[in-house]
């Protein structure tokens, strides 16, 4: 495979070798235009405006699964991503990258949870990503958003408000029951490594989800003065030492999930908040209240996270020191926004190498130094 863990020369060569050639990015965008959550809005797009991804075949020491396996193979890697009109373009790469980098992409089921009243029906977006990857092993799950519709309240974003936001909390039952494990992945990342390594994150009894912690962050800075001075809510961590992680990348077992109804404790947050304002952000108060402190902790290099800068501004930043696995365009800029907008970010450079929208512009194909990290 002759693929490598990349270390913090992957910096270096963003900003000397790809910002030059990330000026001129520009994208074709003729669609039919949907007002976006982040203000760039977003468009409909056909199945005809994507190039077919090439086909990726299993290494010989993969398991083999038949062609006609049930989904409940216990050899398949199970991914959770949610699929709908604005993050369509960022799904398809997100999906080709895991594909490119997979040591057994054969033996990846991809698990799409569709809004049931988006722009572009679930049927539309189903048939886009068939067409994008003919031999994919997917399924498409509707989420209905009256699930959690009167439970959200008003977030320092618009786009945080989105009810398919918060389906990532419904996977226990959207999933089939015999599935006992999944990936859950954001939509604005982009892996660079075998995906078989964080499938096999090993989730210590009675651990139900796996993802990187950043315990160097402010923690409190994610709930309100009043969650903190109420000494009712705020014991919740009392017995734990929680640190913050994104819920963008998750390990999670479904079975530990069910089990505990873990749904229903975060309901029960949300309720909170609607009555008490206790935090600002979206989905990821109700995660931490639950989970944080008792979370199996993930190298790093699997969420280089806040590649899409802050929630207001959406401003650039690089990648952070040291190895990379997964690159996510966390916060309000995502990479196909800027560059159609021809304001790219360094970073966004590397995402264009996944980008299989035919309206782009051709590229300049990364130098040595980057293509020598990438699967050909």
């Amino acid at each position: 495979m002759g693929f490598r863990r990349r270390s913090v020369e992957f910096l270096f060569v963003f900003w000397v070798v790809l910002w030059p050639f990330c000026l001129g990015i520009r994208s074709i965008n003729s669609r039919l235009s949907v007002g976006g959550g982040d203000g760039f809005g977003f468009s409909v797009y056909g199945a005809t405006e994507f190039v077919e991804a090439p086909q990726y075949r299993n290494g010989n020491d993969c398991p083999a699964i038949k062609p006609y396996a049930s989904l409940c193979d216990p050899s398949f890697v199970h991914i959770a991503m949610t699929l709908d009109s604005e993050y369509l373009r960022g799904s398809l790469a997100a999906v080709y990258s895991i594909n490119r980098h997979a040591s057994c992409p054969e033996n990846i089921y991809f698990h799409f949870i569709a809004a049931e009243f988006d722009p572009a029906s679930p049927r539309l977006l189903h048939q886009i990503v068939r067409s994008t990857f003919p031999s994919l092993k997917l399924k498409v799950h509707i989420f209905r958003e009256d699930k959690v519709i009167n439970l959200i309240s008003s977030s320092i974003r618009e786009a945080l408000e989105n009810p398919l936001n918060f389906a990532r909390i419904y996977l226990g039952e959207m999933l089939d029951s015999c599935i006992d494990r999944v990936i859950y992945l954001d939509s604005d990342i982009i892996v660079v490594d075998d995906i078989q390594e964080l499938w096999d994150t090993k989730l210590t009894n009675p651990r139900v989800i796996g993802a990187p912690e950043y315990c160097h962050a402010n923690f409190t800075n994610y709930f309100t003065p009043a969650f903190w001075s109420d000494p009712l809510l705020s014991r919740v961590f009392k017995s734990r030492k929680p640190c913050y992680f994104n819920t963008g990348v998750m390990v999670m077992d479904l079975e530990r999930w069910r089990d505990g109804n873990y749904k229903k404790m975060i309901e029960n947050w949300m309720e909170i908040q609607k009555n008490l304002r206790i935090y600002e952000l979206g989905s990821l108060p109700p995660f931490l209240l639950v989970f944080a402190g008792n979370v199996e902790p993930i190298h790093h290099r699997w969420n280089q996270h806040g590649l899409g800068g802050d929630n207001v501004r959406g401003s650039c930043r690089p990648i952070h020191p040291g190895p990379v696995s997964l690159l996510h365009w966390s916060g309000k800029g995502k990479p196909w926004a800027r560059l159609d907008s021809g304001n790219p970010c360094p970073i966004d450079g590397v995402w264009t190498s996944f980008d299989l929208f035919k309206g782009k512009s051709l590229v300049a194909a990364p130098s040595v130094g980057y293509s020598s990290y990438l699967k050909q």
